[in-house]
C-alpha cells in the first residue's frame, strides 16, 4: 500500500518494483488519492482515518544505525538541524550553536576533541578526525560519503568513487551524501540520478539555493526540475519544497524510503562575485526551512559559509556569536526563531503526515497529536499572497482554530472553514485545532 511505513535500516527494507511508482506519484502530487493507513495503525487512536504519505519511518528508523539509537535519535522530541562546516572549539561555541538550535555538525577541523560535542550533547557526522573519536563517542552517529559528487565525476566514475566510501564506513553508523541539484534535474539521465540518490546512503540531501543563485534570473530560463518551477515563482520559498518532493520522486525509485534532508543558506548560495545577486532574507530563509518541512524534509542543513557579496563568512555562526553588529545577525536570528518552533514542534513533527487538500492556492502539512490535528501551511507558490480558506476534513470538530506561536484564534465556521492572511509568499502559519 502507498502509505505504507518502512521501519529499520535503509539497506534491509523490502524490495517492490511496482510500489515505487506508485510512492514516486504520491510525492508528486501529495493531496492524491488511494493512499491508506500504515499496516497495524490505528486510526481511531491516531486521531484520523485519512489516507497518509509515504513515510521512511520517522524516529524508528533510526533503530536501525546502532550509534544513532544510541545518541538519541529514536526520540520523537529530535530532530536533526545541521552546521554545514562550522567549528567548535570550546564549550561557549557548542552552547551558542545550540542556543542557535543546532545539534549536529557535518565538516569539522581535525583539531576538534570528541569529549567537547559528548558534552555538549551535540552530534558529528563523518569521519574519524583524530584519536578521540571512537566507537564510544556519543556524538559520533553519522558517516559522511562526500559533497556534489555528481558534479564532479563522470557518472561511472562517481559511482565507483561512492561504493568505495560506502565501504569505509565504520559499523553502526548511518551513511549520508549531498549531491547538486543535478540529481533531482531533467539534464542527467533518470537512472544515473536514481542510482546516486539509491545506491549508497540512508541519508540524502541536494543543495539548490534558490533566492540567491543566478539560475532565476537567467534568461532564456532553464525549467529543468523534475517538479516544474516557473520563472515567475522561482524565487520563493516554495521552490525549496518542490526540490525536496523532486528528490523524493528519486528516493522512492527503488521502493524504499530514507530521510531527506533540506539545504538552505543562511547567507548566500553564491561562490563568485560574478554569481552574486543578494542575500537571502530573514523571512526568506525562515519561508525556505518550513515550505521544506511541509514536504516532508526530515532534517535541515544550513549553508553556513557566505562566500561572494560585501558580507563574507567563512562560518557564520561563528561571526554571529563573536563580532558584535556582525552583518548577517539578522538572517542568523532568524535560524534561531524558525529552528526553536521546528524543536518545540518535534513530536508533531515525526509522526507520518495525512493526505488532505485543505483548498486552492495553498501548501501544507497535515499531522495529528495527542487529540489535536495540526496544519502547517503556506501558499503553494503558483499564486499570490493573500486570504485563504481551510476546508477542514469532516472527522475534525472543533470550533476553533489556534494559530500557535501567534496569540490568536480563528473561528471555524458551520461547513468547517477557517479563513486566514498569508502577507509574503513566504508566510507561514501553523495551526491546532481539536478533533
Amino acid at each position: 500500500m502507498i502509505g505504507s511505513a518502512w521501519p529499520g535500516a535503509r539497506h534491509g527494507r523490502l524490495e517492490a518494483p511496482l510500489l515505487a511508482v506508485l510512492i514516486s506519484a504520491a510525492f508528486l502530487f501529495t493531496a492524491c488519492t488511494g493512499a491508506g493507513p500504515r499496516p497495524g495503525s490505528d486510526p481511531a487512536a491516531d486521531g484520523l482515518s485519512l489516507p497518509r504519505i509515504p513515510w521512511e519511518g520517522g524516529p524508528d528508523y533510526w533503530r536501525g544505525f546502532a550509534k544513532a539509537a544510541a545518541g538519541g535519535w529514536t526520540d520523537p522530541a529530535f530532530f536533526p538541524v545541521v552546521a554545514w562546516y562550522d567549528s567548535v572549539s570550546n564549550a561557549s561555541e557548542t552552547a551558542f550553536d545550540k542556543s542557535l538550535g543546532i545539534n549536529t555538525y557535518v565538516g569539522m577541523p581535525p583539531t576538534v576533541d570528541s569529549s567537547l560535542l559528548d558534552s555538549a550533547g551535540m552530534y558529528w557526522i563523518g569521519g574519524k578526525l583524530n584519536a578521540s573519536f571512537t566507537a564510544a563517542s556519543r556524538s559520533w552517529v553519522g558517516y559522511f560519503l562526500d559533497d556534489e559528487v555528481d558534479g564532479r565525476f563522470a557518472p561511472a566514475a562517481g559511482r565507483n568513487h561512492l561504493r568505495e566510501l560506502s565501504a569505509q564506513a565504520p559499523a553502526g553508523l548511518f551513511a549520508y551524501a549531498n549531491f547538486t541539484a543535478m540529481v533531482v534535474e531533467s539534464d542527467l539521465p533518470s537512472a544515473d540520478s536514481e542510482q546516486y540518490v539509491n545506491g549508497y546512503t540512508d541519508v540524502v540531501s541536494v543543495d539548490k539555493y534558490w533566492y540567491t543563485i543566478p539560475q532565476c534570473s537567467q534568461r532564456p530560463y532553464r525549467n529543468v526540475l523534475v517538479v516544474p518551477i516557473p520563472a515567475a515563482r522561482c524565487r520563493t520559498a516554495s521552490s525549496y519544497g518542490k526540490t525536496v518532493t523532486a528528490l523524493r520522486e528519486r528516493d522512492a525509485a527503488d521502493g524504499k524510503l530514507q530521510p531527506l534532508w533540506a539545504f538552505v543558506e543562511n547567507m548566500t548560495g553564491a561562490d563568485r562575485p560574478d554569481t552574486f545577486g543578494g542575500y537571502i532574507g530573514p523571512g526568506q530563509l525562515q519561508g525556505a526551512v518550513m515550505n521544506s518541512i511541509i514536504h516532508e524534509a526530515r532534517g535541515i542543513v544550513y549553508f553556513n559559509q557566505s562566500l561572494a557579496g560585501p558580507c563574507q563568512s567563512g562560518n557564520v555562526f561563528r561571526d554571529a556569536q563573536v563580532f558584535p553588529g556582525f552583518c548577517g545577525s539578522a538572517q542568523v536570528a532568524a535560524v534561531r526563531d524558525v529552528n526553536g518552533v521546528i524543536h518545540s514542534l518535534a513530536p508533531v513533527i515525526n509522526t507520518q503526515s495525512y493526505q488532505w487538500r485543505f483548498g486552492p492556492g495553498l501548501d501544507t502539512m497535515l499531522k495529528a497529536h495527542d487529540g489535536h490535528a495540526y496544519i502547517f501551511a503556506m501558499i503553494d507558490g503558483s499564486s499570490d499572497p493573500g486570504n485563504r480558506s481551510f476546508q477542514l476534513p469532516p472527522e475534525i470538530h472543533g470550533r476553533s482554530v489556534e494559530v500557535v506561536g501567534e496569540g490568536r484564534s480563528l473561528p471555524v465556521d458551520g461547513t468547517n472553514h477557517f479563513t486566514d492572511t498569508f502577507d509574503h509568499e513566504f508566510s507561514y502559519h501553523i495551526y491546532k485545532v481539536k478533533i
